[in-house]
């Protein structure tokens, strides 16, 4: 439906959004999303970090289980 921006287009939303927002607030929201974006990856890593510990907890586990119903089945 929509084709490529031209250089036109873009300096139109450009213009609008200076309009609308003041040169002044632009630089802020920028600011804003750049921040919250690294926000989000901080958050991505710290899941992937949880995951890995939990699942060596769960392995540990699993392993402790096993060894103690070998034991009981021996006897």
């Amino acid at each position: 439906m929509f084709g490529r921006l031209g250089w036109m287009e873009i300096l139109v939303i450009v213009i609008l959004l200076v309009i609308l927002f003041g040169h002044r607030a632009i630089p802020s929201m920028m600011k804003n999303v750049a921040d919250g974006i690294n926000v989000f990856k901080k958050e991505l890593k710290n899941t992937d970090k949880k995951d890995d510990a939990a699942v060596k907890k769960s392995t540990s586990k699993k392993s402790v289980k096993s060894k103690s119903y070998k034991k009981v089945k021996n006897k």
